[in-house]
């Protein structure tokens, strides 16, 4: 079986290098690219299992390099910036990253992301479309009846609650920031939604992680990720 295809975008040529070293001493296969035409014409030529993207480019800001990706893929993207700033994070993540990575970096965080980016990635094509049913330790969300259980027991969750667990375990391992959950929960991503998904996220944290497995992770000032635990 052939090894997942990362295409590495990245204008600084020490980093470049690292980073392909890195991925090819743990058996990935590794293209590169110097700026966000290269990185487009790769993605296009080769169809890369994920991307790992610079944002400061010398041709086009990373984001371009994402909203242009994401008109015909859903090719994970992880983004490794050196901008720290939540609006940063938040902007890329919005415009469909699925992970961010600040500089400077461990090469044993950036592999453990791509091993949570993979597995999802997995999860997803191992499912044909109509798959009904999520589960993730002792969580089993049955989308097709519209129910969650607990191990053996059912979880009494409303609506709101409800959703927003279909949206996190639809996800699982992606960070999902504030307004695209609100969006998919409420229709829109008003301030005052934001702060119900707080509420209710609060809540619904209460009735899953009652035995101290923490399943929702919070990114603070970005969003949340659901985690994917053990049995």
């Amino acid at each position: 079986m052939n090894k997942p295809l990362i295409l590495v975008v990245e204008d600084d040529p020490p980093i470049r290098n690292l980073l392909s070293v890195a991925l090819e001493s743990h058996g990935y296969r590794v293209i590169t690219a110097s700026d966000g035409e290269m990185a487009m014409m790769e993605a296009v030529s080769h169809n890369p299992d994920v991307m790992m993207l610079d944002l400061g480019l010398p041709d086009m800001d990373g984001r371009t390099v994402i909203q242009k990706t994401r008109s015909w893929t859903n090719m994970p993207i992880i983004v490794i910036s050196a901008r720290s700033d939540d609006s940063d994070k938040i902007e890329a993540l919005d415009a469909g990253a699925d992970d961010y990575l600040t500089k400077p970096f461990s090469v044993a965080e950036l592999l453990a992301r791509l091993r949570v980016t993979l597995r999802r990635l997995s999860q997803v094509s191992g499912e044909n479309h109509e798959a009904s049913v999520f589960v993730n330790g002792p969580l089993r969300v049955d989308y097709a009846a519209g129910y969650a259980c607990f191990g053996e027991e059912e979880l009494h969750l409303t609506p709101i609650e409800y959703k927003l667990l279909c949206v996190l375990s639809k996800n699982c391992g992606k960070v999902l920031t504030h307004k695209y959950i609100t969006r998919q929960v409420w229709g829109s991503s008003w301030e005052s939604n934001v702060a119900s998904l707080r509420v209710f996220m609060t809540t619904l944290r209460k009735k899953l992680e009652k035995d101290g497995t923490v399943f929702i992770q919070t990114h603070v000032g970005i969003g949340y990720r659901m985690m994917k635990v053990s049995e």
